[in-house]
């Protein structure tokens, strides 16, 4: 069943089937028919004035989500330049830690490498003096022995 048209009381609307509003109508008297059909007719002159006001806030709802939307990108925006910039201050300082330690290392490894070279060389030295002591010694008995054999 299909509801063409709607009936408006004084605190509700209700649906109304066209057939049986025909119906209806024409068992009641013409007086009380034309009072309904100027009863609908205003509420049918109303609609425009309606819809406009309709359409006015529906306006006013779209400009206001609008500027709420915009401030609310805004907001964002903002708030992730803030993180965009600590996050790029961040890794400055770990940069530069990272420098600072590489440095400490470096000098660290220079001064190893001084301390190797001299424990090398002191090395080198007490190795060659102790092949001169076998060596003197090797010499002497040499000496002595072929003393001794004589």
């Amino acid at each position: 069943m299909s509801f063409a048209a709607v009936e408006r009381g004084d605190a509700q609307c209700r649906a109304v089937d066209p057939r049986r509003a025909d119906h209806d109508m024409r068992e009641q008297p013409l007086a009380v028919r034309v009072d309904r059909l100027e009863r609908q007719m205003e509420l049918l002159t109303e609609l425009p004035g309606r819809m406009d006001r309709l359409e006015s806030q529906v306006l006013q709802l779209r400009h206001e989500m609008r500027a709420e939307f915009s401030a609310s990108r805004a907001d964002s925006e903002a708030g992730f330049a803030a993180v965009r910039a600590e996050a790029a201050a961040e890794s400055a300082w770990v940069r530069s830690e990272f420098a600072a330690v590489r440095a400490e290392i470096r000098a660290g490894d220079e001064e190893t490498r001084a301390q190797m070279r001299m424990l090398h060389e002191e090395l080198v030295s007490r190795l060659t003096l102790i092949q001169e002591g076998q060596s003197a010694r090797r010499t002497r008995r040499e000496s002595t022995g072929r003393k001794r054999s004589r």
